[in-house]
């Protein structure tokens, strides 16, 4: 499923871990510069920095991967945590969009982190209302 093969990086010396550790400390501004020009991350990319020096910054072995885009109805099940047959029924209903490869269903990543969204947003909803005094 990897688009391009894995890197593996060892763990940071002691020193250098402990100084990236301090560094990382309460902060929330991670900033890149390339080739002298400065770049303010978005905030998923910002957070995937993030955890990745933290990751180094404990002296862990760091592989950094990327993933296929277009899933198979297996793949795109487990990642939404729901069975295959329930997904399959969603995209049927136009729930989830769907695109095909023969006779082969191909789901979208995003549009899986899209509906895995709206349904915590939904449920944040759901238990807000639950809160709310009966009226």
């Amino acid at each position: 499923m990897a688009l391009i093969a894995p890197r593996a990086t060892a763990g940071l010396p002691a020193d250098a871990a402990r100084n990236l550790a301090q560094s990382l400390q309460d902060s929330n501004d991670i900033t890149v510069f390339v080739d002298g020009t400065v770049h303010r991350l978005p905030d998923q990319a910002r957070d995937a920095v993030v955890d990745l020096l933290a990751r180094l910054s404990r002296g862990e072995t760091v592989t950094v991967s990327s993933v296929e885009e277009m899933l198979t109805t297996s793949q795109a099940a487990e990642l939404a945590g729901i069975s295959h047959t329930y997904l399959r029924n969603m995209t049927d209903r136009g729930e989830i969009p769907v695109e095909y490869r023969g006779t082969h269903r191909r789901i979208r990543q995003a549009a899986i982190m899209a509906w895995l969204e709206t349904q915590k947003r939904q449920q944040g909803e759901a238990d807000a209302g639950d809160d709310a005094p009966a009226g």
